[in-house]
């Protein structure tokens, strides 16, 4: 069985120009510009709506937008470009983000705001999928759950940093300033790519049809669900964080970004545990992370009343939600057998329909007068759907 070392030659890309911590940071980097253009928006949903007059749910519409552009854009660009070199791709993905985020900053009405918001979401899961098989191309075989755990520190860091930062941009400068940060960052990330990365041809054996036969594996589509639905509860509570803890909490909208950066926290420390969890059962680390969320987000409707309670909560939501991933990536480069671009692109598809799903039924419950703290009890509902998908895959695997 290939695994994510042998879709990328090791004698391709295990040499970078300056060192495989350099290589290592600029596929981060990435990570934390798509974690900060994709999360911001979330806390930015107030500032949004006022400026182009609608309520918040219905500016909630632009998280789902960027959702469904990642969910499209994914399989299509893995497929489509399967025979693009690595690095190259890694570039020109991220050159377009930087355009689409510039797009938002200057659209001039809501309609435009969304459909730029699906155009930047449109790189979002090929970037992370390519970016996942380089960085386990340069470890070995028993090491590649922590080193595309260290890729995705960008995105996890990403709310520590980028995201508190980007959010009191637009509320300082206005949300449209926001954008433009993150534009810059996803700028920097290609210029750095090209000069940390030397060129990465595909796989000889890399064509559309074969990245294609990832989707006649039954194995592939349970972890894609496990992922699609047990994911989507976080983004339930993330979509609606900013009036959870202004209305509900009782905390100024100005000390929003210090929440934010105490779930970056919870999210980097996560992913280094989902890592390390990975490459000692990758099976056994899912369900783990799973039972994870199913806890702190049912805490979330009693802990919101408490500036303190909902403070440490939001850290363990935070540490939950991104040890989900490495194990997730890892699973599908085990099940993928040749079609590795493919798989680990949809990976972060299944991600971003999480976060549509996870913002529709948390917006319905809102509308729905049920109040800001219902979407804690409904993302433990969805994480343990997810749960209910891994105990079928683990039935009926075979690896």
């Amino acid at each position: 069985m290939s695994t994510a070392v042998s879709a990328i030659p090791r004698d391709r890309c295990d040499t970078p120009p300056y060192g495989a911590g350099v290589a290592e940071l600029a596929l981060a980097l990435g990570g934390f510009a798509l974690g900060t253009g994709e999360f911001a928006s979330m806390g930015l949903l107030p500032n949004v709506a006022r400026d182009v007059h609608v309520s918040v749910p219905v500016a909630g519409h632009m998280i789902s937008a960027y959702a469904l552009g990642v969910v499209i854009g994914a399989p299509l660009l893995a497929v489509v470009f399967a025979r693009a070199g690595r690095r190259a791709m890694l570039i020109g993905l991220m050159a377009f983000f930087a355009c689409a985020n510039l797009l938002c900053a200057l659209a001039s009405s809501y309609g435009l705001v969304v459909a730029a918001r699906f155009l930047a979401g449109l790189p979002h899961g090929a970037y992370f999928g390519i970016a996942s098989l380089v960085a386990a191309s340069l470890v070995p075989a028993d090491k590649r759950a922590q080193a595309v755990a260290r890729m995705m520190l960008g995105l996890s860091s990403a709310n520590i940093v980028g995201v508190p930062f980007a959010t009191w941009v637009g509320q300082v400068a206005g949300w449209r300033g926001a954008f433009v940060v993150v534009a810059a960052i996803g700028l920097a990330t290609a210029i750095l790519c090209r000069f940390a990365l030397r060129p990465i041809p595909a796989p000889d054996d890399a064509s559309p049809l074969t990245e294609l036969g990832a989707l006649r594996r039954g194995q592939v589509w349970l972890t894609l669900g496990i992922a699609a639905i047990g994911f989507g509860g976080v983004f339930a509570v993330y979509s609606y964080i900013t009036p959870m803890l202004t209305e509900v909490s009782g905390m100024a909208e100005a000390h929003v970004p210090i929440i934010l950066s105490v779930i970056g926290a919870g999210m980097v420390a996560g992913s280094l545990f989902g890592g390390w969890l990975a490459d000692r059962g990758v099976m056994r680390a899912i369900w783990i992370t799973l039972a994870l969320n199913v806890v702190t987000l049912g805490l979330v409707a009693i802990t919101a009343h408490d500036v303190a309670a909902v403070t440490v909560n939001m850290f363990f939501v935070g540490f939950a939600a991104l040890s989900m991933g490495p194990p997730l990536q890892t699973r599908l480069m085990d099940i993928a057998a040749d079609a590795q671009a493919l798989a680990a692109s949809l990976n972060h598809s299944a991600f971003n329909l999480a976060n549509a799903l996870g913002a529709w039924l948390g917006g319905v419950a809102i509308a729905a007068g049920l109040g800001w703290t219902s979407t804690g009890p409904i993302g433990a509902l969805l994480a343990l759907g997810g749960l209910a998908i891994w105990f079928m895959a683990w039935r009926t695997r075979t690896v």
